[in-house]
């Protein structure tokens, strides 16, 4: 079997949220057959790289077995927080799209 790479919007959806300038994302599979893929492929170094741009200083993983999610804590990417910065996303929804944009792979 070939490897190939896919979005992740492919096989999982996510919710944000946010408090300040920190911003939650839970990143959950359609199908948790692929709860191995995101827990081997989405480590919270690789989420902390692909928030680099919004300026992100750290990022804390969260598995969540029971419910086959993951949930990442990302500080300093909201550029200061809803009442402070300029960005239009100002609670940070459209991160989570953002994240269903990153690519992994899979097969062997």
């Amino acid at each position: 079997m070939m490897s190939t790479w896919i979005k992740l919007h492919e096989i999982a959806h996510a919710r944000a949220g946010d408090k300040g300038n920190r911003l939650n994302i839970s990143l959950i599979p359609y199908d948790p057959v692929h709860w191995p893929l995101l827990l081997e492929q989405v480590s919270a170094e690789k989420v902390k790289a692909w928030f680099a741009h919004r300026g992100a200083t750290q990022v804390v993983r969260y598995e969540l077995p029971n419910l086959k999610a993951l949930n990442f804590v990302i500080d300093n990417v909201l550029e200061g927080g809803v009442n402070s910065s300029l960005n239009l996303d100002k609670h940070g929804k459209s991160n989570s799209f953002r994240l269903l944009d990153m690519s992994i792979q899979i097969g062997t």
